[in-house]
């Protein structure tokens, strides 16, 4: 009966797929139905309580969370704005037929991922410490300034998020945008060569115009790791509670409520919150740079 199916034209590609299926209903569509459940409720040990909308009336007036939410929404703008067009720049560079050593900065600059973000955070809060001997501080001092509480004011604070983000993942997106090069056909740079087309000329209206998909798709994963971002301020700020939550994200109160307060019918309506968000921000981009066309 077995050997049937498996030899049944119609049949076999729903068994051959058939683990993927089960193992996303499994772990994906059935946690989060559970959690759109539990957003209604008031989840206590042993018992769970219907409160209809209460948990996210009460997201409304948390200013706590609403700090999360800002906090989250700043860091994923600012490292789209870096994460994009500065790994696309330095993809180009490496790309260059003119580049020397091409495969050796290739490792240099994805080097950074394979580093554990636990590592990462513990070396970076060392180096923005607020002792005079910490190495940003050290730096800043050669040129006559005082030292700085990095991690405790808001503003340096998040620019040492930034300095992180971008040394964790430049590499990576500069892989995918690498890749994107390897696509465009070489004739294109030949006829715009013969035209007299400069490098900005062919860089925009060759390049960025061929690099479309790569880009949506690197725009598309940079929103969601933007939004979904916490190992880095958590281990940045050694812990979940950053002076007046300069370092606070969406996860990260989703973490304090869930697991530090066991709150988690509230920690539901937070996390529901954050995938609406995180959709509806990659639904209109997607939308506005044309992935969703009339005819599809």
């Amino acid at each position: 009966m077995f050997k049937k199916l498996m030899y049944n034209k119609k049949i076999a590609p729903y068994v051959f797929i058939l683990p993927f299926i089960l193992v996303f209903i499994i772990f994906f569509i059935s946690p989060m139905i559970n959690t759109v459940i539990m957003s209604f409720q008031e989840v206590l040990p042993g018992q769970r309580e219907f409160v209809g909308i209460k948990n996210y009336s009460k997201l409304l007036g948390d200013k706590v969370f609403l700090k999360a939410m800002y906090n989250s929404f700043k860091y994923m703008v600012w490292t789209l704005i870096l994460l994009i067009p500065i790994p696309m720049i330095f993809a180009c560079i490496i790309n260059s037929k003119l580049m020397v050593g091409r495969e050796f900065f290739k490792s240099v600059f994805f080097l950074p991922a394979l580093t554990s973000v636990v590592v990462a955070g513990t070396v970076f809060r060392l180096a923005f410490g607020e002792q005079g001997t910490s190495l940003m501080n050290q730096f800043i001092g050669l040129f006559g300034m005082d030292p700085i509480k990095w991690l405790k004011i808001g503003s340096t604070g998040f620019i040492t998020l930034l300095v992180l983000a971008c040394w964790r993942w430049t590499g990576v997106n500069m892989l995918y945008f690498l890749s994107g090069l390897k696509n465009i056909p070489e004739e294109l740079y030949e006829s715009a060569d013969i035209d007299g087309a400069t490098v900005w000329q062919k860089f925009r209206y060759i390049t960025i115009p061929q690099l479309k998909p790569t880009t949506i798709y690197v725009l598309t994963i940079s929103v969601y790791a933007g939004l979904a971002m916490f190992t880095e301020s958590y281990m940045l700020w050694a812990g979940n509670n950053s002076p007046k939550n300069i370092g606070l994200t969406i996860v990260g109160y989703l973490y304090r409520q869930g697991i530090e307060k066991n709150a988690m019918g509230y920690a539901s309506a937070v996390g529901i919150v954050l995938f609406a968000f995180a959709m509806i921000i990659n639904l209109i981009q997607l939308k506005l740079n044309g992935t969703f066309s009339k005819e599809d």
